[in-house]
């Protein structure tokens, strides 16, 4: 649980610092809209930059939020996959360990690809491969579905 709130507070403290840094960044656009046309351009980056950089993050800290969501709700209902996979020192699994878990979940989604709670499960066992492009795509996925179908099993 500490290691969540810390998390969360860090998340908190860098959306913060972005928020100062746009707000001072649109105050020199503004600024420079005043110069010649080499500084309404710059003026023009400098907030448009900035815009996109609040876009990708609330799009991140949203997709994190529904996955801790949805699998607080997996959690709840004990649907979540044990974890008993052998682990490092440092305390990440084994990748082999992951590897060899992993056709069993794949196979769940194979069977229901309309469970939101399949995509999930197989989403972690991406992330225990190692293969974190896919988990998140998996996440993304049980999310989608999650919308649709909330009670699906």
């Amino acid at each position: 649980m500490k290691r969540n709130l810390a998390t969360k507070l860090g998340v908190a403290a860098v959306t913060l610092l972005l928020l100062l840094y746009v707000v001072f960044v649109a105050g020199m656009a503004v600024s420079l809209f005043a110069g010649d046309i080499v500084a309404k351009i710059m003026g023009a980056a400098l907030i448009v930059f900035p815009i996109l950089a609040v876009v990708f993050i609330a799009r991140e800290l949203l997709f994190g939020m529904q996955t801790e969501r949805l699998l607080r709700r997996l959690a709840d209902a004990g649907e979540l996959p044990e974890d008993d996979l052998p682990k490092r020192p440092s305390g990440r699994v084994v990748r082999e360990a992951a590897d060899e878990d992993f056709p069993r979940w794949k196979a769940e989604v194979e069977a229901a690809p309309d469970d939101w709670r399949a995509w999930m499960r197989l989403g972690l066992a991406y992330s225990a491969s190692g293969d974190r492009k896919r988990a998140r795509s998996a996440l993304r996925q049980g999310i989608r579905l999650e919308k649709v179908r909330p009670e699906a099993a």
